[in-house]
């Protein structure tokens, strides 16, 4: 085969597993419920989630490939042992039976589910959809490859087609909205698809793809996934741009008080009809019980990693589903409503990681990672508590804070800080054994 065709394989097949390991349930609501609410301002709204969502979940992959530890400590490792195993147990937890698996059942539900069988019990379909789950995580088929494979792609051909005709055949006017806050609630939006997240766990994957395929040295390795990152971005630049519009069409009226599934729902019903309906059903069905699948493997694996053993892979996927399967039964608004102020605290401590990760060879104080984290942590702290009553109005006066980023100053006050602050003799010596692993 040609080398330059081979590469070009390389790139579709890699920056289609990126495609399908972003796009998720999340990446399916958020867009059209942000562009109802910003109406004429849709697309700053969707700028602001794409790089919410994409671009730093791409940095943090680089960053992880950069510090050279291909695993979860890569980018949470330098603030210290116990601090990075509480941060890493905090995203198994967001990304695994907290929220991401719960959601991936939930979005299924009301929009595969409900639309069709309005009186269907959500325990039921629940119990089938983690019953599948569970059998396909502890006994794993090629069946699901196929499934990820052809779905994927059928998932994606259906959503173009949806906008393509939303585009040619809009809904409505895009009208001007009030009292939306765009630009910061798309950065929401951006954090609560938890790609972030999902990126720090899924990077073995991508890389030993990348390795499997020949791409064993860095700089191939490297070329490789930045040209899938860049098809891969590409891919959702288009359907996340697509999305937001159809939203954006409906902010005229008629649309109000549906929740983040039922609007996509709505809109596919308005274009297309109800056979339009029983196909997003089918392909939501299939996309999200196979990243369940994924995220299920995937967080096992981290969680047995983390405890060294202590704990064995069936177990931690028998508690993973039945944790999941409970919270799913919440509903995504209230899934999505918990998810807010994790997030928000979360987030930016990873970010500081991912940014600092860029410069680690240069970095030789630990110090300036750990002030650096606790006051971006204690900034995005002070902006939760505000949100519940609490006197904290100086975060909104914070630089950046209409962006959700008013914690961008503190922790660059805070690793400013740290640098002038001495090692211990113990955190040299981690600092030491973590350069050498890595």
């Amino acid at each position: 085969m040609n080398v330059k065709k081979k590469g070009m394989g390389d790139v579709a097949v890699i920056g289609m597993a990126l495609f399908a390991t972003f796009f998720g349930a999340g990446n399916l609501i958020f867009p059209p419920f942000l562009g109802i609410n910003a109406g004429t301002e849709w697309f700053i709204g969707f700028l602001c989630f794409f790089v919410a969502d994409v671009g730093v979940a791409l940095a943090a992959i680089f960053a992880m490939i950069k510090t050279g530890d291909i695993s979860i400590n890569g980018l949470t490792g330098r603030i210290g042992k116990f601090p990075s195993f509480i941060v890493n147990m905090l995203i198994v937890c967001c990304i695994g039976p907290f929220l991401c698996i719960p959601r991936t059942a939930a979005t299924t539900f009301e929009m595969g589910v409900l639309p069709l069988f309005p009186s269907f019990n959500s325990w039921i379909f629940g119990g089938i959809f983690f019953g599948l789950v569970l059998l396909f995580t502890i006994r794993p088929s090629s069946v699901i490859d196929v499934i990820g494979k052809f779905f994927t792609p059928l998932l994606v051909a259906c959503l173009l087609g949806i906008i393509l005709v939303g585009v040619l055949h809009p809904i409505g006017p895009v009208v001007v909205t009030t009292g939306f806050e765009t630009a910061k609630e798309g950065v929401l939006a951006g954090y609560q698809t938890m790609d972030v997240l999902v990126s720090i766990v899924f990077i073995i994957t991508i890389v030993t793809t990348a390795h499997d395929k020949g791409y064993k040295d860095t700089k191939s390795s490297i070329k490789i996934i930045t040209q899938s990152s860049v098809f891969a971005a590409v891919a959702l630049f288009v359907i996340y741009g697509g999305l937001c519009y159809l939203g954006a069409t409906t902010s005229a009226g008629g649309f109000e008080g549906y929740n983040q599934a039922i609007l996509l729902v709505a809109i596919t019903k308005e274009l297309i009809g109800n056979y339009g309906i029983l196909i997003l059903g089918i392909i939501v069905f299939f996309a999200c019980i196979t990243t369940a699948i994924g995220l299920v493997s995937s967080c096992a694996s981290v969680f047995v990693t983390i405890t060294n053993n202590k704990i064995s892979y069936t177990k931690v996927v028998v508690a993973e589903v039945i944790f999941s399967y409970v919270i799913s039964n919440f509903g995504i608004s209230t899934i999505i409503s918990i998810a807010g102020p994790i997030l928000t605290l979360l987030y930016p401590v990873i970010l500081v990681m991912i940014i600092l990760s860029f410069f680690g060879k240069k970095i030789k104080n630990n110090n300036i990672f750990v002030g650096a984290a606790l006051m971006a942590l204690l900034a995005s702290a002070a902006d939760v508590l505000l949100g519940y009553g609490l006197p904290f109005e100086f975060a909104k006066s914070l630089p950046l804070a209409t962006f959700q980023c008013g914690w961008v100053l503190p922790a660059l006050i805070g690793g400013i800080v740290g640098k002038f602050i001495p090692m211990s003799e113990k955190a040299i010596l981690e600092s030491k054994n973590q350069a050498d692993l890595a």
